[in-house]
């Protein structure tokens, strides 16, 4: 409950010097006479009017208090939120080619963009996420869900030697797209991560580009991976062994990609840099949220206005009765 005039309520402090006064005039108004002896008097009993001579008083603070609160405007508010959200199907388009295993992004690009992904699949709650993984061929390794659990664990059983070795970013790009073509949600998003240059499919990333245009599906491309040199896994004659091999993506094509389907391309070269491009690709693509506040107000005055017209008349009833007095 609450009270649409409040600042009425300090009329209350009135009813502070209505009681100083009333105790002050009966304590003027008591007759005095003296006997020789109560003696007389000491077997009577005082009836219950003596008890009940204040009631009317009493009565009447309680009225003046009630018209107060009256006044005051009690109501009730009930109030609550109507709200829409509406989520946005992403696919995540990850390489899994060898030069992923490269060590400039701890422990290596693969194992770091798996963490990163996580990340962001578990704070975008109410979408629809799936995800491609590409190499020299490409998969879907699991459909749009909002199951992010299954997507999750998924995600964690990914690495290299599940298909063939090479990057075919126009073929992944491909495979992300008819995965969201015949989504009927308004914002469908493809998240491509890699870290080289198409070499490997039968579509080019530009052709796979278009498509993702016609569908209105929006791209954004990542390259991750140090600048230069980067330490890189290589099978030798003598086992595996850590070389430095030159980094090599092909930022032009990946721009144009980002481009043509009004995404943007972003460059990771750690896994601090890469958790905050998906930051910022998380800031762009917030779902939908339409919040209505709803307040329903009832007034509450009309029992405290009876109350108080019943206790006067109670009063007035009563000094004129029962509890009469004659100055």
């Amino acid at each position: 409950m609450q009270f649409a005039n409040p600042e009425y309520l300090y009329l209350l402090l009135l009813l502070i010097p209505l009681i100083a006064w009333y105790v002050v005039k009966l304590s003027k108004m008591q007759a005095s006479f003296k006997l020789a002896s109560t003696q007389a008097f000491k077997k009577v009993k005082p009836n219950m009017r003596v008890y009940m001579r204040h009631f009317p008083f009493v009565l009447r603070v309680i009225s003046i208090a009630l018209i107060i609160i009256v006044i005051a405007r009690p109501q009730a508010v009930n109030s609550w939120e109507e709200t829409e959200s509406q989520g946005i199907d992403i696919v995540l388009a990850l390489d899994v080619s060898g030069s992923m295993l490269a060590q400039d992004l701890q422990p290596n690009r693969i194992e770091a963009a798996k963490k990163v992904a996580s990340e962001f699949v578990t704070d975008r709650k109410n979408d629809k996420i799936g995800l491609v993984i590409f190499a020299g061929e490409s998969f879907t390794q699991c459909p749009l869900t909002t199951d992010h659990k299954v997507l999750l664990n998924l995600l964690k059983d990914v690495n290299f030697g599940m298909i063939e070795d090479g990057t075919a970013i126009g073929l992944g790009l491909a495979n992300s797209v008819n995965r969201l073509k015949d989504s009927p949600s308004k914002s469908k998003v493809v998240i491509l991560l890699t870290d080289g240059t198409n070499n490997r499919g039968q579509i080019a990333p530009l052709t796979a580009a278009d498509l993702a245009k016609s569908y209105g599906i929006r791209v954004y491309t990542i390259g991750v991976g140090t600048k230069g040199m980067a330490p890189t896994p290589v099978q030798t004659p003598f086992g595996m062994r850590i070389q430095n091999m030159p980094v090599d993506i092909d930022e032009k094509t990946l721009t144009e990609i980002a481009s043509l389907t009004g995404g943007q391309y972003f460059r990771a070269v750690d896994t601090e840099g890469l958790r905050e491009v998906y930051r910022e690709i998380d800031q762009m693509e917030k779902y939908l949220i339409s919040v209505q506040n709803v307040t329903r107000k009832q007034e509450l005055f009309l029992p405290f206005a009876l109350a108080a017209l019943a206790l006067i008349l109670i009063e007035l009833i009563l000094r004129r009765t029962w509890l009469r007095t004659i100055p």
